[in-house]
């Protein structure tokens, strides 16, 4: 691979980097202002970072993860994509996992990015995993379960899924557990994205 091939893979990461960092701030509803005093850095660090001027430092990467509550892990996984295709395919081998096996939840964003208006996420549920505490998000969200068993509690009202049927929700508290002993796969869209 010759340096110039190489510097304009590295500019396309930091790219792909700055957008993930701007569309989590605005899914968040946060302001330059605020994230810049939460990280404790200028408002123009800030900006410079959200438009690929400034690359973050682990360090600063680790901070922006807890900040947004994501997996550190999402900001190192960009197999950048051929330009045809940036912003508009993602290929199996290049998706971007979140969150790990220790959880019994293992995300793959099937969004080529965290921009627009959903994010659409590949979750395999491990058998017996399940979300104990209530979540509520100002989303809407949808589901499809491709495979395995799948209960999900929306608004106090559990509901039992198989492979082939999906669920719809807007704004409301939502468990999820998987009772089967296979692993659960579930096709599951966001707006606007959270992570």
């Amino acid at each position: 691979m010759s340096s110039t091939t190489a510097r304009s893979e590295q500019e396309n990461g930091d790219r792909l980097l700055a957008g993930d960092i701007r569309a989590l701030r605005k899914a968040r509803g946060l302001t330059l202002a605020e994230i810049a005093l939460k990280l404790g850095r200028s408002v123009g660090w800030v900006s410079q970072v959200e438009r690929g001027l400034s690359v973050p430092s682990v360090g600063d990467l680790r901070a922006f993860a807890d900040l947004f509550d994501v997996p550190i892990s999402l900001f190192f996984s960009h197999d950048v994509p051929v330009e045809e295709e940036r912003g508009v395919i993602v290929r199996a081998g290049s998706r971007r996992s979140l969150g790990t096996n220790e959880s019994g939840l293992v995300e793959e964003l099937l969004s080529p990015d965290l921009g627009g208006s959903f994010e659409m996420l590949r979750s395999v549920f491990a058998p017996g995993a399940e979300l104990k505490t209530e979540a509520r998000r100002p989303t809407e969200e949808a589901g499809y379960v491709a495979s395995g068993a799948f209960e999900i509690e929306i608004d106090g009202v559990w509901h039992r899924l198989g492979e082939g049927d999906s669920f719809r929700f807007e704004g409301k508290p939502f468990r999820w557990r998987n009772p089967g002993i296979e692993p659960a796969v579930v096709i599951w869209v966001v707006s606007p994205p959270v992570y």
